[in-house]
């Protein structure tokens, strides 16, 4: 449901695999921001960037899960409606 609700917003696999990717990258910018501007130390630096670098696998997951929807031509219960046709 809410994969089809994003699809149909337009949001395709590329924009989510694109967003991990920049996910990753922005880990690794607010741990160094983190690291040179705050007086904190490494711990709270680690801590923005392996905030920020979660976010990564989420993206990740949400690029596999619009990209089977799209290659079932817009329904995820295609594959499950030809299996039952077959048997």
């Amino acid at each position: 449901m809410v994969i089809k609700k994003l699809h149909d917003m337009g949001v395709r696999s590329e924009h989510a695999y694109m967003a991990g990717l920049a996910s990753i990258g922005l880990s690794f910018a607010s741990w160094l921001t983190s690291l040179q501007a705050e007086r904190a130390g490494v711990e709270r630096a680690d801590r923005w960037g392996i905030f920020v670098g979660e976010w990564a696998p989420t993206f990740i997951g949400l690029g596999l899960a619009l990209s089977h929807y799209e290659q079932q031509e817009g329904t995820l219960s295609g594959s499950l409606h030809s299996v039952r046709q077959a048997g």
